[in-house]
């Protein structure tokens, strides 16, 4: 298994903060309002592959950051861009994909993103630096076909 993460950290394993919660679901009835139906968010998406991953979005050059895990990188973020996500990037409209590391297997995904949440923001900012210095929303690179 590769060593993702800051330098001299490996990957721990993932253990749930709220174990019978499902993930990515709020108490308050789930992470889209209740109008949202999946053909909805079908509908204007580009074409999507499967594969897990670990993304930050920002508000714009050093603002406020955002750490997700999900299985479909393009298809999330869309949800994001759209504000079909109610919470935290809705609020601070964090919707800039600043970066994301693809990997192997949701578990490694999740270990992932849980040790970037409780890294130093000065971490953070070095991680997205080395991979986009400019800051742009690498989304666009993730719908544009080949």
């Amino acid at each position: 298994m590769k060593t993702i993460g800051h330098p001299g950290h490996a990957i721990k394993r993932a253990v749930s903060r709220h174990p019978g919660r499902m993930p990515g679901f709020s108490a308050k009835g789930g992470m889209f309002s209740r109008s949202t139906r999946a053909s909805e968010l079908n509908r204007d998406r580009p074409a999507m592959s499967r594969k897990p991953a670990v993304y930050i979005l920002a508000s714009g050059r050093n603002g406020t950051l955002y750490i997700g895990v999900t299985s479909n990188l393009p298809a999330r973020v869309w949800e994001h861009k759209q504000g079909r996500v109610v919470g935290f990037t809705q609020r601070y409209r964090a919707h800039r994909l600043v970066w994301y590391a693809l990997l192997e297997t949701m578990p490694e995904a999740i270990a992932l993103e849980k040790q970037m949440k409780g890294w130093h923001r000065a971490w953070k900012l070095k991680v997205i630096e080395a991979m986009n210095p400019d800051w742009r929303d690498l989304y666009r690179d993730l719908t544009v076909a080949d």
